[in-house]
């Protein structure tokens, strides 16, 4: 609460505008999210979205991703998509959203989406595209070679083991150009449930 204390002493001045997005950003902890879907699934140049088994790789591929992970550098990028719904019966939103991503418990990146969103109410739905490029040699420093490839299949879909996807968002709000961030973060997992 100690948040909304801190923005209602900006209300004198700038009353209309702050009181606004406060509320908004209010029903924003109130609302649920979960992760809707994975896109672009992509290392070393090679899409490996939704691919069921090694052989599905073509050879000029599978040597792409074989060089990468020889390599100083493995680029993995992706397209993580959040699905946020809104039970209020007014809008819900926010003006900057910070993130922390992470894949099987392991703490991928982090990032910043600079960009306003708003939740439509009496369960409207917004997605929400968060676009994510990492090093996966530098994640996963000290991993063999193959490891990071079971990985990389695991994340495809190919290797047996269901991925576990997790993102924590810290919400911010703007107050005379400067962001006020939610104090704490929301943790969103593959299934709907808001955990503050």
């Amino acid at each position: 609460m100690g948040f909304f204390l801190f923005i209602a002493l900006f209300l004198p001045f700038h009353a209309c505008d702050v009181a606004k997005q406060a509320q908004q950003s209010f029903l924003l902890a109130k609302c649920d999210f979960r992760i809707r879907s994975v896109e672009n699934v992509n290392i070393a140049g090679v899409m490996v979205q939704n691919i069921e088994s090694v052989s599905d790789l073509g050879f000029a591929d599978m040597a792409k991703i074989m060089a990468a992970l020889t390599s100083p550098v493995v680029p993995l990028s992706l397209q993580l998509n959040l699905e946020g719904r809104n039970p209020n019966d007014k809008p819900a939103g926010l003006n900057r959203l910070e993130w922390i991503l992470f894949i099987d418990d392991v703490q991928m990146t982090t990032g910043i989406l600079e960009r306003p969103f708003t939740i439509p109410a009496n369960n409207g739905i917004a997605i929400i595209p968060v676009q994510i490029g990492l090093d996966l040699k530098q994640v996963l420093t000290g991993k063999s070679a193959e490891a990071i490839l079971r990985f990389v299949l695991n994340l495809a879909g190919a290797g047996g083991e269901p991925t576990r996807f997790k993102i924590k968002l810290k919400p911010s709000i703007l107050i005379g150009g400067s962001p006020i961030a939610y104090p704490g973060y929301i943790t969103v997992k593959t299934a709907y449930g808001n955990n503050l």
